[in-house]
């Protein structure tokens, strides 16, 4: 199998503060890969890290085998790499069409992955004269992900996709995502472990900013002293 992405030993600031301390990973082409850990591990900075929002000091962040660290994020982005914020930042006053018409990086990406976004997402369908901002919490999601199915990505970063939805709606989305990992990557960053355990092959278990096991999810699921430690008991 080939690592898509491989990310050696990254040490990222923020200011003076060393968040991020020898974070290393690797996301196999195909598969779904949560990075987990609890609030604060530096999860969120390290997808910020491989997409140059915070560049890494030192390390290498490779896609496709190509050290892309310290290149400006439109750059990575224009490589193959959709990110997908916690904050979904979908622009509200813009229709549901016009949000994902200006996700395109080369003339006609949307008409030519429609198929694909409406086939995964048909709320959306419905609602592309719709401003964004009336969406509900979920499609509003749903929006974000589409948006990063746009333009021809090799790997997406998802970051926190589930949280604020009610159990329905996560159950919906979980199985848009399951759906969406037969076109593309997916490294996802999720606080719900159950989400998370159901959706990834593999998993990187990280704690205030160190890598700490990495290894297969149905392993992980078994090792209820694990989670407990680095998870919380709510997740056991």
């Amino acid at each position: 199998m080939t690592n898509i992405l491989k990310v050696n030993s990254i040490h990222t600031f923020i200011g003076q503060s060393h968040i991020l301390e020898g974070i290393t990973l690797a996301v196999t082409e195909g598969s779904i890969t949560a990075l987990l850990g609890r609030n604060g591990a530096g999860k969120t900075t390290t997808l910020k890290s491989i997409i140059g929002l915070r560049p890494p000091r030192e390390g290498q962040v490779l896609f496709h085998d190509t050290d892309i660290r310290g290149r400006r994020p439109y750059d990575i982005a224009a490589l193959g790499i959709g990110y997908v914020p916690e904050n979904r930042a979908i622009f509200r006053a813009l229709t549901v069409a016009e949000n994902l018409k200006i996700a395109e990086r080369k003339k006609n990406d949307l008409a030519r992955h429609a198929d694909l976004i409406f086939g995964l997402f048909p709320d959306l369908k419905k609602f592309t004269a719709l401003p964004a901002g009336q969406l509900s919490g979920g499609q509003q999601q749903m929006l974000a992900i589409a948006r990063a199915l746009v333009p021809d990505n090799r790997l997406l970063l998802i970051d926190e996709p589930s949280e604020g939805l009610a159990p329905i709606l996560i159950e919906q989305l979980m199985e848009s995502i399951r759906q969406l990992s037969a076109h593309t990557t997916v490294l996802l960053v999720e606080q719900n472990f159950r989400m998370a355990s159901q959706l990834a092959d593999q998993y990187y278990l990280i704690d205030d900013g160190k890598s700490i096991q990495h290894g297969a999810m149905q392993d992980l699921v078994s090792d209820r002293a694990t989670i407990q430690r680095y998870l919380g008991a709510a997740q056991a």
